[in-house]
């Protein structure tokens, strides 16, 4: 019977991380089912969602803190189950860019959860402005609606909140 671990790593930024944690699911049996890596100034971050008999994902839960000594990076592990997929009426990407304020992600995010929205993916990144005394967030998200949600409704109300907070952005069906 196939268990799920989610792993995270977090350290300083150098060449060989990921081969490294790669080496050891591989030689631990696992399988990598999905990964995000990103780095965030000088700290590389690393999650997996890794799937494994037993005594595989059990190797990998003993094995871990001594390669994240090895390697300096804060580990984690956590047993997971299976994603278990909600009932979706349409899938939609939310684009936005704008000016870089506290409560923007929140706001937008805020909105979303009230409509019952699912998030499948966010990246969000802050970058300097056209004017060097401004910063501007862009941000890019993966939605699901639920079932009986209006997309058109919540477009209308994304765009509102948008054109309060100086955002601009589009809100349309994923192709």
């Amino acid at each position: 019977m196939s268990q799920q671990l989610v792993v995270t790593a977090i350290g300083t930024d150098r060449t060989g991380i990921v081969s490294k944690l790669a080496r050891l699911v591989t030689d631990c049996n696992c399988n990598i089912i999905d990964s995000r890596m990103a780095i965030f100034g000088g700290e590389f971050t690393f999650i997996m969602l890794l799937s494994g008999d037993p005594a595989a994902i059990s190797r990998i839960e003993y094995l871990l803190p001594s390669l994240g000594l090895e390697l300096d990076l804060t580990t984690m592990t956590k047993r997971t189950s299976a994603h278990q997929r909600k009932p979706v009426a349409a899938h939609y990407v939310l684009e936005y860019t704008g000016p870089d304020r506290v409560g923007t992600l929140g706001a937008i995010t805020g909105l979303l959860a009230s409509r019952q929205v699912y998030i499948g993916s966010l990246q969000s990144e802050s970058r300097p402005g056209a004017d060097s005394n401004q910063t501007v967030m862009h941000t890019l998200m993966t939605l699901e609606l639920p079932e009986g949600e209006q997309p058109e409704q919540i477009k209308a109300d994304i765009t509102a909140l948008m054109q309060t907070m100086n955002l601009t952005g589009s809100f349309h069906a994923q192709t």
